[in-house]
């Protein structure tokens, strides 16, 4: 019987066994899912839409996505084409392959009825809220006179700011939102910063839908065509500027 021949197999097996029971080591049966296939909405939500959105839809630097005003006026239509396509010139960026994004269309599918999942049927009762879109063009000047009357006690008197809210009409902020964000935004309010929805700006009056259409004229008529403070002339080091 050839005895180094068979302890030096017995040795290959042990270390076979031993590499295969190590730390780490993965198991036969485990199958790592490509990121295209996942469709778990917390996780994809937590991955393309929390840091903006917040957690569980709360707010952060945009608006509330779990906001029961706000599911009430923006339908799964709206949602769907929003996370497809994003919104052009604004900070909200297409997320389905189709658009450039990453996401597949079950993806998609999985965070729209997710968000959705957030609605409160009972949320608006014996109420019926201004539409998503706007019916009718605003006025300007209209909506100057009901800024005044719905806006000003916050945002103050030309809306560069108030003791209980920042500037509406600062050209960075304006830069980044399209109308039909400031139309959601007077309509939805952003309760998560304490901005009340067009029901409570004025005890007993709440604003009508051409009122919030001219409000949103009024606003994007202050909408800088070039956004942002260019450095002074005077302040630019000659030397520097010539080995640019």
């Amino acid at each position: 019987m050839n005895w180094p021949a068979i302890f030096v197999t017995a040795v290959a097996l042990l270390a076979c066994v031993a590499c295969s029971r190590s730390p780490g080591a993965p198991r036969p049966d485990s199958v790592v899912q490509p990121p295209s296939q996942i469709v778990d909405f917390n996780l994809l939500y937590s991955q393309n839409c929390a840091g903006c959105h917040g957690a569980n839809g709360r707010g952060g630097a945009a608006i509330a996505l779990a906001d029961p005003v706000f599911l009430a006026i923006a339908d799964d239509t709206v949602i769907r084409n929003i996370a497809t396509n994003g919104v052009p010139r604004t900070s909200m960026p297409a997320f389905a392959q189709s658009a450039g994004g990453m996401l597949t269309d079950k993806q998609i599918d999985a965070i729209v009825r997710g968000i959705r999942s957030w609605a409160k049927p009972d949320a608006l009762p014996n109420t019926t809220p201004p539409p998503y879109a706007a019916q009718a063009p605003g006025d300007p000047q209209r909506g100057a006179n009901a800024y005044r009357t719905y806006c000003s006690s916050c945002h103050g008197a030309d809306g560069h700011g108030g003791s209980k809210a920042t500037s509406i009409v600062d050209g960075s902020y304006l830069a980044l939102v399209s109308d039909q964000e400031l139309r959601t935004i007077i309509i939805a309010g952003r309760p998560e910063l304490g901005a009340p929805d067009w029901r409570s700006d004025v005890q007993g009056r709440p604003m009508s839908p051409q009122e919030i259409s001219d409000v949103v004229a009024w606003l994007s008529r202050q909408r800088p065509q070039f956004p942002g403070q260019p450095y002074a002339i005077s302040s630019i080091d000659p030397a520097k500027a010539e080995s640019r």
